[in-house]
């Protein structure tokens, strides 16, 4: 994982928080079941891709054979995934909504050939 200087700065500091820690100030997920560490850590590992298509990860640094992150770290993971409004790609269209268009664009062809 990469680790970048402010997260070190930020543990050094006395603001690391460990992966548990770090769970817990997520809010639950499906059915009410708390985030789990093991997600935490796959977020710094893997990352997750943005709506814009960049892998983000969650900042985090290794100590003593376990990783730490810290609230900064967690606040700048959100703002990452956070699309600005005016880059918000549109929304794709169903396959319903592309059946709909498909059948009335065929009217009108259909309409300018008589």
């Amino acid at each position: 994982m990469n680790t970048p200087t402010n997260i070190v700065a930020e543990i050094a500091a006395g603001n690391g928080l460990s992966l548990a820690q770090a769970a817990k100030r997520f809010p639950p997920y499906r059915r009410g079941r708390p985030c789990s560490p093991s997600t935490v850590f796959r977020w710094c590992a893997s990352g997750v891709i943005a709506p814009d298509g960049r892998r983000v990860r969650l900042e985090a640094a290794r100590l003593n054979g376990r990783y730490l992150t810290s609230e900064p770290a967690i606040a700048r993971f959100i703002a990452a995934q956070t699309p600005d409004e005016e880059s918000t790609p549109r929304l794709r269209k169903t396959p319903a909504r592309r059946r709909r268009e498909a059948e009335r664009a065929r009217r009108e062809l259909d309409k300018l050939r008589l």
